[in-house]
């Protein structure tokens, strides 16, 4: 063990496994609903990275299209998040 590093590489791994397996139940998905999760989360990074931007956009036509796209990813998360209430009633 390196001098000055403290605990070992494999305690910290198996503290962050425990940590991530205290946050996350433990819930399988099928393929569907895995998809359409992967799919939310890319959508709403997409929204905070557009958000970011137009923090900085000072160009009236670029806030315009930032705005634009902004509109496109909400409505796209509302419908996926639609689907995913309809599909869990559906199931349930």
């Amino acid at each position: 063990m390196a001098i000055g590093w403290g605990k070992s590489f494999e305690d910290q791994v198996e503290e962050g496994n425990q940590r991530l397996s205290e946050k996350e139940p433990q819930v399988r998905l099928d393929h569907e609903s895995r998809i359409r999760l992967q799919r939310l989360e890319s959508l709403k990074l997409s929204r905070s990275r557009i958000l970011a931007q137009l923090d900085r956009a000072t160009n009236n036509s670029h806030r315009k299209v930032l705005m634009n796209g902004l509109r496109a990813i909400e409505k796209e998360i509302e419908t996926v998040s639609a689907d995913k209430s309809t599909n869990s009633n559906e199931s349930g």
